[in-house]
């Protein structure tokens, strides 16, 4: 099924005030010494290569001499509040190697690549136009994913960490051919990501919006897929949108779920990972309570797509609760409550 093209590109909506609130309390927003517009200041952008001399769709980017010294050393400050709790001591450590510009995607994000002087180790962050459907991303995923995210947030930009593994796409062309046991592992953990962002309405998740931890076991390996692209939180129509099984850069791996798992087999990690879930929205209830209320009074999508969703989410899960919502916010939380309840009175019975 080829369906799930986005309608076409995705507008970046603004941090509300009951947004920047939460926000606040729960400390994600920091001052910058500089912010996302003052990097578009270069002097010339050179196409980025990969090691067999493909195009990454990066560009690195130029700043005049006088510019350079200061701009580098705002982005080591920046390095260090986001990884070091503002410690500015371990500056005189850092220096950047390369910025990288991506003219693709809702955000445009510039990735800084940061040298550890000490030991001549590299770490990356982004520097991001901001958008409260993506915020909106990151915060779900805090709460409800196996996954923490660190992020930090002004008025106007957005800083991400650099979450690491292996390009979803890159893993499936070249990490499948591995024993069936891992094979096995590997579908098991598409069907708990696929559980994930459709509990959650994450959508787009296509191989190259998200990444492949792969972490040495005491037999095989252990893998966890991780999103890596959260703009589109929320925003379009289709159900299908939102279950990552439908897009055919992920066939390779649904092929081998398909070889491998019964039926029985899917419905046990549907289960386990949704039990997870609402494990994990019940011991974060105040927070994520907080985050929805504040979802559903900002405007997320357009109300036709609103309707046609939650005609689709009603017709999925057999239940009219999703037709009296009246925006994206509260088809989340519906979708959440429903999955809750779902998994405890199951876990009960």
């Amino acid at each position: 099924m080829q369906l799930n093209k986005p309608s076409k590109k995705k507008p970046a909506y603004p941090i509300s005030q009951g947004l920047l609130k939460y926000l606040d309390k729960y400390n994600r927003l920091t001052d910058l010494p500089i912010q996302y517009d003052d990097m578009s200041r270069d002097i010339a952008r050179v196409p980025l290569l990969d090691r067999d001399g493909h195009d990454t769709y990066w560009e690195t980017v130029f700043y005049n001499n006088n510019e350079l010294e200061e701009i580098h050393h705002n982005l080591c400050r920046i390095y260090a509040n986001l990884n070091y709790d503002g410690d500015m001591d371990v500056i005189e450590h850092l220096s950047v190697s390369r910025i990288d510009f991506c003219k693709f995607g809702n955000t445009n994000p510039y990735r800084i690549r940061i040298i550890n002087k000490l030991n001549d180790n590299y770490d990356h962050f982004y520097i991001k136009k901001v958008d409260a459907s993506r915020v909106y991303g990151l915060e779900l995923e805090d709460l409800l994913s196996p996954n923490r995210v660190t992020y930090l947030l002004n008025a106007h930009t957005l800083i991400e960490e650099h979450i690491a593994g292996i390009p979803g796409d890159v893993f499936a062309q070249n990490h499948l051919n591995v024993t069936k046991f891992d094979q096995i592992r590997i579908a098991k953990e598409f069907i708990k990501f696929n559980e994930r962002c459709f509990i959650r309405l994450l959508g787009d998740m296509r191989s190259y919006n998200y990444i492949v931890d792969i972490t040495p076991d005491i037999e095989g390996m252990q893998y966890r897929i991780r999103a890596i692209d959260f703009d589109q939180q929320s925003y379009e129509s289709r159900k299908s949108f939102y279950l990552p099984q439908y897009f055919k850069e992920n066939n390779a791996i649904i092929l081998m779920g398909i070889k491998y798992l019964t039926h029985e087999t899917v419905k046990q990690y549907q289960h386990e990972e949704r039990t997870n879930i609402a494990r994990r929205a019940k011991g974060s209830i105040s927070k994520l309570e907080t985050l929805l209320q504040c979802m559903e009074k900002d405007v997320l999508s357009t109300p036709e797509k609103i309707e046609m969703l939650k005609e689709e989410l009603a017709a999925h899960h057999k239940n009219d609760a999703f037709k009296i919502c009246q925006n994206m916010g509260q088809l989340v939380r519906t979708n959440i409550k429903l999955l809750v309840q779902k998994e405890f009175i199951h876990s009960m019975a």
